[in-house]
């Protein structure tokens, strides 16, 4: 019996780590980011679909200071409609949401497009979740290839459909005969 006793209190000895070495092993793991690959999100409100969002890479930011989702080897976004149809896509090499602001920031070769085929083209746009549209006051190009028309200027809104939109300064465009003549009543 004695035998047994003084062989378990030898492993049991064994077995202890000594703290600091556990510590140290933490001190290198940051705990408030998670990471996934192959990432695939689906917002919705009120059992229905209201955003797809996929990309290769995702850093969860959840620490309580700064929480946010950022997108670092680009994203492609899909914003539904109410039947759960999309309505317009989002594609950029940057995507960052932070919780708290209720705002997504894309970056980098930004290009937004709708069911019309029309197509928006800038290095920045900012889509406020909560009022839902979209804006930027950085450079824009828009194509609209059935109108036959190309617009450039500096700064953008247009609603999460990117139906309705209005650029806001140095605005200049081409423009195809029959629009220029329609516009000016003629």
């Amino acid at each position: 019996m004695r035998v047994i006793f003084v062989l378990s209190m030898v492993l049991f000895f064994a077995c202890s780590n000594d703290l600091e070495e556990v510590n140290a092993l933490f001190e290198t793991i940051d705990t408030d980011i998670e990471h996934a690959t192959d990432v695939h999100v689906i917002y919705s409100d009120s059992a229905k679909i209201r955003l797809k969002v996929n990309g290769p890479k995702l850093e969860r930011h959840v620490g309580p200071k700064d929480p946010k989702d950022v997108f670092t080897d680009g994203v492609h976004v899909e914003f539904m409609d109410e039947n759960q149809v999309p309505l317009s896509w989002l594609d950029a090499k940057y995507l960052e949401r932070v919780e708290r602001e209720n705002l997504v920031t894309v970056r980098d070769s930004v290009v937004l497009y709708n069911t019309e085929n029309e197509k928006l083209e800038t290095s920045e746009l900012i889509w406020d979740e909560k009022n839902e549209y979209i804006y930027t006051d950085k450079f824009v190009r828009i194509t609209q290839p059935e109108k036959g028309d190309t617009s450039y200027g500096y700064g953008f809104e247009t609603n999460k459909q990117f139906t309705e939109f209005t650029i806001k300064k140095n605005f200049s465009a081409k423009m195809n005969v029959k629009d220029i003549s329609a516009a000016l009543g003629q």
